[in-house]
């Protein structure tokens, strides 16, 4: 019987991505009615359970930090992808999308998945133990790519607006790029266990004793779960215009699209860090969260940088004084949560606090 619904799980997992894909091109760029808007969601809810399975699949492989880091920058390669799409379309409202979409991912990843994460692992298993030393260098990170990039253009006079004269956003993309290069050899390479889950009693922890996949396996997850990220990203663009219609219709500013669209395409990291978090595998939730927050500042900066080459528009960067406070805020609250290497409920609670202050305000600014 577990035999039986072992293979039904794995033919689930591998046909979802390629409906979704199918889904995705018969969709593009379309008019959706609502009966078929109700088909992609469930479709794309469906993608995002089969993502999760094959990045466990390929972490189960390649152990960590590997795994996380897999799905990851694979998320963000995506996201990235559609975020110039969507200000290549033009239009007013792409002036501010990338500014608004990164920050949306730095709110979502440092306290929305951390703070449960946080409370999930602390209330399982009493106290959520952590390597301080990878998870500082990892916040330290996030906090220095957003500040140089979202804080920044704010002050800067070279140019009239929250925005980067054409010399600073070189600098930006390239200092963007070269962190978190160094960040992921350092992850990956030199201090790889720093970024391994441990043990209640500091050990680290190298291996799993279950049995891996075959490479063949884990290759064609790969596969899998690129064209599960590909449908996720695609039909929550697809399903944008009925969640733009319907903020519309609530009275709420349009920013709060950016927020629903960056959740869908962040709930893969966010199960999958909540599976780990079950399993007493904080640390590697940890790494899920820090590590996407990252690649979505590494890789998008760099990518609108040159997109902005032949951009017709202004590129609007810097945050205005409201979420300079929350990133401050999340930034302290990181700090004090990181140094001890364990947290209680309290501090998972404080940084859903912070996450809900910031849903709270995009919703009424």
């Amino acid at each position: 019987m577990i035999t039986r619904l072992r293979a039904l799980a794995a033919q689930w997992t591998a046909a979802v991505p390629v409906l979704a894909v199918v889904l995705l091109a018969l969709t593009w760029g379309r008019d959706l009615p609502g009966p078929l808007v109700a088909v992609v969601t469930l479709v794309l809810a469906g993608a995002v359970l089969a993502a999760v399975h094959h990045a466990e699949v390929i972490a189960h492989r390649v152990g960590e930090p590997f795994g996380s880091l897999v799905l990851a920058v694979a998320v963000t390669i995506i996201e990235v992808a559609l975020i110039v799409t969507l200000m290549v379309d033009g239009g007013d409202k792409s002036a501010t999308l990338a500014r608004d979409t990164v920050f949306a991912a730095v709110m979502i990843t440092c306290n929305g998945i951390v703070g449960i994460c946080l409370l999930a692992g602390a209330l399982r298993h009493r106290v959520a133990v952590f390597n301080p030393e990878g998870t500082g260098a990892a916040l330290a990170t996030v906090a220095t790519l957003a500040t140089l990039s979202l804080v920044l253009p704010t002050f800067t006079t070279s140019k009239r607006g929250p925005e980067f004269s054409t010399a600073q956003l070189t600098f930006a993309a390239l200092a963007s790029l070269v962190l978190y290069g160094l960040f992921v050899a350092t992850q990956t390479v030199r201090h790889r266990d720093y970024f391994l889950p441990i043990t209640r009693k500091g050990e680290v922890i190298d291996s799993e004793h279950a049995e891996g996949p075959s490479n063949r396996a884990a290759l064609i997850s790969v596969g899998l779960l690129g064209l599960a990220l590909i449908g996720v990203v695609g039909l929550a663009k697809g399903v944008s215009p009925t969640i733009e219609s319907g903020v519309e219709n609530a009275g709420m500013p349009h920013a709060v699209v950016g927020v629903i669209i960056a959740l869908l395409v962040l709930l893969p990291e966010t199960i999958a860090a909540l599976r780990a978090t079950r399993r007493d595998r904080v640390q590697t939730s940890l790494n899920l969260a820090l590590g996407s927050a990252m690649a979505s500042i590494g890789l998008t900066i760099p990518a609108v940088a040159v997109a902005s080459v032949w951009l017709s528009g202004p590129l609007v960067l810097g945050l205005g004084p409201t979420h300079m406070v929350l990133l401050a805020l999340t930034v302290a609250v990181g700090t004090l949560t990181v140094v001890p290497g364990r947290a209680t409920p309290l501090q998972g609670g404080v940084h859903l606090v912070v996450f809900a202050a910031y849903l709270e305000l995009a919703v009424t600014p």
